[in-house]
């Protein structure tokens, strides 16, 4: 089921989700449906908060693009980005490597908005899966952003929040022309 994907400036996108202690049926239900709705939306990554969800559970898919990851280990073992996409996650846990780089970024719940974000390059991420299984994830490129985005939703913590002070100066008036828009969906005047 394709379910509404939350726009700024929401207060559910500022929630910190609560970790998911037991993979339910529900919990299944919900990552399915996140799907669907990640891929109705042509996105590569989906986070609980983005459906109206405060919890750790999160989407990536990035295997249309794979020539934009150069390395992507699991538990140690060289792995193509497709077989592991779209790989769906529970209360990750990463670790960053000192160099940054800065590329584009957009966001499902910002329509029509990219923008410049620097981040680490290369991450190391523990995450469980929904078999239960936890792994150890190593990549970069875009597979690494995506990861770094999506549990920054997790978190509460939105891709406008990464910007540079200039830039988020020069976004001001754009964002504001968003709330009425928000506040319009909000009260079921506006389809999307």
């Amino acid at each position: 089921m394709i379910l509404p994907i939350i726009y700024y400036p929401d207060p559910v996108l500022r929630s910190k989700g609560r970790l998911v202690t037991k993979i339910t049926g529900e919990i299944r239900a919900l990552a399915a449906n996140m799907l669907e709705t990640m891929r109705a939306a042509h996105g590569v990554g989906l986070a609980a908060q983005q459906v109206g969800a405060a919890v750790q559970l999160a989407i990536v898919d990035v295997s249309h693009d794979e020539e934009c990851v150069t390395y992507c280990r699991v538990n140690g073992e060289n792995r193509k980005v497709a077989d592991i996409c779209p790989l769906i996650f529970i209360n990750p846990k990463l670790e960053f490597e000192k160099a940054k780089v800065v590329s584009e970024e957009g966001c499902l719940s910002f329509p029509d908005l990219r923008e410049n974000i620097k981040r680490p390059e290369k991450l190391k991420a523990t995450l469980t899966l929904l078999n239960g299984e936890t792994i150890v994830l190593e990549a970069d490129g875009l597979l690494s952003r995506a990861i770094q985005h999506e549990t920054d939703h997790l978190n509460g913590v939105l891709f406008i929040d990464r910007m540079s002070a200039a830039t988020k100066l020069g976004l001001k008036r754009k964002l504001r022309e968003l709330m009425p828009e928000w506040e319009e969906k909000r009260a079921g005047k506006v389809k999307g």
